[in-house]
This record gives C-alpha cells, structure tokens and sequence, in this order.
C-alpha cells in the first residue's frame, strides 16, 4: 500500500443497519492505516449525524432525505434536494481530495458515489441486503468494488466486480464467550429457565411491542423470562404493563448498550430481519423467530429472513399476523431445546465475522490497481 493513499470518505446512514458497518469500516482502516484521513457524509438530521461523532469522526451533512412510497408535498423537494446535495458532495470531494469513497447505503450514499464516479474516484459499495436497494443497483455498473452479505447476488451486481465480505460487526457485540454468568446477573435472569431477547432495531419495533402487550399474560405464565428491547418511545408503556404484571423476569430498555451480554443470556431471539441483526446473529450462533419489517425498502427484509428460514435457521412470522402468532411461537421455542441447537448450527453456516478486514483487503486491492 502506498503511503499517500490514506484519504477515505465513507457515505451513506439513516439506521444503525447501515451506520454499525461504517464504523466497522472505518474502525479497521484505522487498525490497517494509522495515519489514514477519514470523513463520513451523512443526511442531515439523522442518527449517523450523533452516531458518528460519538465513535470519533468527523461528518459532514448532505440536505437529502427519500423518495416517499407513498402520495406526499414531500417528494416536491425531493428533486431539489437531490440536485443540491450533487453540487455539495461534489464540493465535499473536491476539498477532502480522497483516495476512495466507500458507500454503505442510506440517503447520502447515492449523491457522494455519483458525484465520485464523475470525479473519477475509485468507489466501493457494502450491500447489506440479500435484496439491493435501487440506488446500488443502479450504481453497480459504475463503481470498482461491490461488497456483499451473501452470495449469488451476480443477477444485480457485475460478477466481475463482486465479492463476499459478509457485513462488518460492532466486534464488540457479537464477542460473548464465557459471559453467561455475568450476563444473566446483569439482566437479573435465572439459569433454570429459558432467555428470550426482544430487539426490534435501534428504534423498535411496534408489531413486536404490540404482539407482547397483547399477550403478556401468557409469557408471564409460560415462565419465559425476557430482555426486552422496546426503542424510546414504547420505552414508558412497556415498564408500566411489566410492573402491573408484576413480572420480575422482564428487563426492559428503550435501547441496549451492552448487546454482548444480551446475546450471552438469550437461549433465542425475535428479531427484525435487517441485515446487520441476521450477521450479528449468524456469529453468536442463536436460533431467531424473524418478525420481517414490510415496508423496509423492496421488502427486502422478508427476502432476508426466507434465506435462513429455507436453510432452517430462522422462523418467520409475518408482521400483520405478530399479535396472534409471536408469542405462541415463542412459547413453542423456549420448550424445544432440540429444536434450538439444530437452528444454532444451521444459522453458524452464515456466520462472517471478519467482514472488516476482508472490505479493507479489497480497498486495498483497488488503490494498488490504481
């Protein structure tokens, strides 16, 4: 690796799908590339605008947000802030002068890859998804690197061009080994009976609160004990319905910092299917019960969890059917012990932990060739 080549952009957020992976990136860059220069270009007024000062780099905000699904005055702005977010990306790149641009998705990955191919950078792409989002597919004809989660994802992406990485972890979550003592005493759980961890995301996940709430007489009586991530705004309601219950066993959070030991202490999980919790989970190896998001982008959660569910590493229970399906079919897991290690084995078959460096392998690869 050449000395100079140390200047990288990395672009895009909105979820912590998509800014863990950034840091991840730019986590092992700086591991590879001391001396390395590193800015992140966010959307202006989303998380990866607290997320990414808070792991100690620098970013810039682009004024862009997405095309609404659905009738809204919103997308009047959208062109507008698409064409003003070009020009800033463009001025961004300029100044920074970087060797490389790595998208990972989100608003402000399209503008800053665009305005770096017309800038003839070297750009790599993460995909996270089993499903691409547009912008990627569009993009993928024109970038030097594509970094994916899974395989056979040629019908979209350029073979040539594609490489499975897997998706950068937050190391520091997925290490979990010989932490179940200290997880279940942290969370206050007993070692006699079965763990569920609820996490919906960063934010939460309504149909999944929802489906709890509505049937936590029965989790109370099934003698499940539960870490319960409900995101801030359930965070009040959840505590009020546990302490009514009086359901010792519940530990509730609107967000879990410690995940490491929440994975440690959980016998399963219920989960979203987003790309970052299904490699998270592929690596501490704990059979899920998928709760799919269906509007998440083309769906793209469901074509997530139906790759494990097919290999027999997941179940799925679809969203609009969570208030009468999820607690049976948590019940269901907490008394199949056999059912659970043949689903951890199947779900460590998709396990890539060392996605980082292999995204750093390729960097490396392209700013040799140029």
């Amino acid at each position: 690796m050449k000395k100079q080549l140390q200047r990288f952009i990395i672009s895009g957020g909105g979820t912590g799908g998509h800014i863990f992976p950034a840091i991840a990136i730019a986590d092992a860059l700086r591991r590879r590339m001391p001396d390395a220069e590193l800015l992140f270009v966010g959307a202006r007024g989303r998380m990866e605008m607290q997320r990414v000062p808070q792991a100690g780099y620098t970013i810039r905000g682009l004024w862009i947000s997405g095309f609404q699904r659905k009738l809204s005055f919103k997308n009047l702005l959208f062109p507008i802030k698409l064409i003003h977010s070009l020009i800033q990306a463009r001025s961004i790149l300029k100044r920074f002068k970087p060797d490389l641009v790595i998208g990972v998705g989100g608003y402000a990955s399209g503008p800053t890859l665009r305005a770096a191919i017309q800038l003839k950078i070297p750009t790599l792409i993460q995909e996270q998804n089993s499903f691409p989002g547009i912008t990627n597919r569009l993009l993928a004809s024109k970038v030097d690197r594509i970094c994916t989660a899974y395989d056979q994802m040629d019908q979209w992406f350029p073979k040539e061009k594609t490489v499975l990485t897997g998706n950068p972890l937050r190391k520091h979550a997925v290490q979990i080994a010989g932490k179940r003592e200290e997880a279940l005493k942290f969370f206050g759980m007993k070692s006699s009976q079965p763990v569920a961890l609820i996490v919906g995301g960063s934010q939460g996940a309504l149909a999944i609160n929802k489906a709890i709430k509505a049937n936590l007489d029965l989790l109370v009586q099934s003698e499940i004990q539960m870490i319960w991530q409900t995101g801030r705004i359930f965070e009040a309601e959840a505590n009020q319905i546990v302490e009514v219950a009086g359901w010792e066993s519940c530990y509730v959070a609107a967000f879990i910092e410690r995940m490491d030991l929440a994975y440690a202490a959980a016998d399963f999980v219920v989960s979203r299917a987003g790309a970052m919790a299904i490699s998270e989970l592929a690596v501490v190896q704990k059979p899920v019960i998928f709760v799919p998001l269906p509007t998440a982008a083309e769906d793209h959660q469901t074509s997530n969890a139906k790759r494990l569910s097919t290999a027999g590493a997941a179940e799925i229970v679809v969203n609009g059917k969570a208030e009468g399906e999820l607690v049976p079919a948590m019940i269901a897991m907490a008394a199949n012990e056999s059912k659970r290690r043949q689903m951890e084995k199947a779900i460590a078959r998709f396990a890539l932990p060392d996605a980082d460096e292999a995204i750093v392998d390729e960097i490396e690869k392209i700013l040799e060739i140029k």
